[in-house]
């Protein structure tokens, strides 16, 4: 769809920003929801074609985005009409492209983490391997994690937050493994050499195919999947919270400290990435395993992904669905806090 947008131009780009997202509602609507179970301790070699969907991807989103920038700046379109293509690329490499990588990054395997890798240097989010794995699964839920979104947060101070202490945090978590080894930041074992290669890499090929737009347009569409990553972290961990133990110690992650939706066609695109409560509880299980709660273990979202996106850029409409649930799911779980002050605000914040 975004290569027949690209030659198009016009309107077209809707074909995927719109119609895309509104026929996975319409679709979510007729197919309802599906909590049945795969046995998770089912065999890696049976899930082959499952992990080829990830894995293909990534040469196809590269070969796509470096050919839609040949093909765009090429065309003839106004700049209107570039840049509405590359919001609709963004789209792509941000709900598909970042998600796979999402899956990618959490495999032991070279070749998977390395297709991770490349998958986030063409939207120049490279650092979020570090921040995901090192920071958020380890504080989700607590003010030490960025991208856990406190209660009361609207999504556009929640986006401003993230890209202002996420980097900040993923460098600072590379730097502290690296300083138990005795190892200064700049070694060539910090990930973050290879991110900013990777992301030179990308834009310099953005340059030589597309020149100076060819570049505009590579990171329109970056700053698109960024805030469609944003968005979703917004409404995947919203106002939930690991109950404070005291010295600075958390309660274990629990399914019930992530949002769960149960859609069956938008976890069919997502690759299951809406099952969250399961997948924190159990990082590394792949998307195919990954379980479904019910409202006993893990808070319930009304809607999926989708439908939730669209409500969180409307802040008063959030809070009016969401809030009551938090309040609900804070009776649940901790009848016995009564001052949630504190977990509303960062107020204990990464050690350096």
């Amino acid at each position: 769809m975004i290569w027949v947008a690209a030659f198009l131009g016009g309107w077209s780009f809707l074909i995927v920003m719109a119609l895309a997202w509104n026929a996975l509602i319409v679709f979510d609507v007729i197919q309802g929801i599906n909590t049945q179970n795969n046995d998770p301790d089912t065999d890696d070699s049976a899930l082959m074609w499952y992990r080829a969907i990830t894995i293909v991807w990534a040469p196809l989103q590269f070969i796509t985005l470096f050919g839609i920038i040949y093909v765009v700046t090429r065309s003839g379109h106004s700049l209107i009409e570039q840049i509405a293509v590359f919001c609709a690329v963004g789209f792509v490499t941000g709900t598909i492209g970042i998600n796979y990588s999402h899956e990618l990054m959490h495999q032991k395997n070279k070749l998977e983490r390395g297709l991770a890798d490349l998958l986030l240097a063409m939207v120049m989010y490279s650092h979020f391997r570090s921040e995901h794995l090192l920071v958020h699964h380890t504080y989700v839920g607590t003010p030490r994690d960025p991208v856990t979104a406190r209660y009361g947060e609207s999504f556009y101070r929640f986006f401003l937050r993230v890209l202002r202490d996420c980097y900040v945090s993923a460098f600072r978590a590379e730097q502290r493994l690296l300083s138990r080894k005795d190892r200064p930041w700049y070694d060539k074992k910090n990930p973050f050499i290879l991110y900013w290669g990777l992301q030179l890499l990308m834009l310099g090929l953005a340059f030589i195919i597309g020149g100076g737009l060819g570049v505009v347009l590579f990171l329109v569409q970056a700053f698109v999947a960024v805030f469609h990553l944003e968005l979703v972290n917004y409404v995947e961990h919203y106002g939930l919270t690991r109950k404070h133990l005291g010295d600075g110690k958390y309660e274990h992650v629990q399914p019930r400290h992530s949002w769960n939706a149960a859609q069956k066609v938008s976890n069919w695109l997502l690759i299951n990435l809406q099952r969250h409560s399961d997948h924190h509880y159990k990082p590394n299980r792949r998307f195919p395993l990954l379980q479904n709660y019910g409202e006993q273990d893990a808070p319930q979202l009304p809607y999926g992904y989708p439908v939730m996106t669209i409500i969180a850029l409307f802040p008063r409409l959030w809070k009016s669905r969401m809030n009551p649930r938090v309040r609900k799911w804070r009776g649940m779980y901790y009848p016995e806090v009564t001052d949630w002050q504190p977990y509303n605000k960062a107020t204990n914040p990464m050690p350096r």
